[in-house]
């Protein structure tokens, strides 16, 4: 049984999760187009797209049951990828939210999208690096983490502006907005860590 796992034709863990940091940026994009026009079709969008990522994190989680030999620890890969899929889950929540309080264009949810857009393009380019140049992943994975730092400070000022205002019901809309806003943006902190455990291993 063992050497039949080990015998099955080879599953490349690289693009699985190349793929899935694909569709992140993808969402990521949408999100910004979203938050600046409110159009359907980018909310649609961001929903398939999370739909696409469940798929895919479903198929390397197979993958990793049927092979012992991986190109890192097998739980290194799991948590990866479960990063990237809670990044996708928090993008279609937060369009969800939008629908749901029927919110309009803001300034402060263009600047999030605008910092979590760059956030996940570091992310997917550092996954798409990991293998051949393990240095330079490490840089956009802590180029990641650093947007996430800005996240959480327009998060904070976010708050306060408005906590400003008289409108309670709207106070309690956007901080929900916000905080999976937020949350979105610690799960890329996550993902960022989980590539930066993998290359400290491979280059210790």
């Amino acid at each position: 049984m063992k050497l039949k796992k080990v015998l099955r034709k080879s599953v490349c863990f690289f693009e699985l999760l190349q793929d899935q940091t694909r569709y992140i940026t993808d969402s990521a994009c949408a999100l910004v187009s979203y938050t600046r026009d409110m159009k359907e079709a980018d909310a649609e969008k961001i929903k398939w797209l999370e739909e696409c990522g469940d798929k895919k994190r479903f198929e390397l989680v197979q993958a990793l049951g049927n092979f012992f030999i991986t190109p890192y620890d097998h739980e290194d890969i799991y948590c990866l990828s479960k990063a990237l899929d809670d990044i996708l889950d928090y993008f279609k929540t937060t369009v969800k939210e939008i629908e749901i309080y029927q919110i309009g264009h803001t300034s402060d949810l263009c600047d999030f999208a605008d910092v979590l857009e760059t956030a996940c393009q570091n992310i997917d380019k550092a996954v798409l690096c990991m293998e051949k140049q393990p240095k330079q992943a490490m840089q956009y994975a802590i180029a990641a983490k650093k947007c996430e730092n800005k996240a959480e400070s327009l998060y904070r000022h976010s708050i306060a502006t408005l906590l400003m205002g008289d409108d309670i019901k709207y106070i309690i809309k956007m901080r929900e907005i916000y905080r999976h806003l937020s949350n979105c943006a610690d799960r890329i902190d996550e993902a960022a860590d989980c590539i930066c455990t993998i290359l400290m291993k491979e280059l210790s």
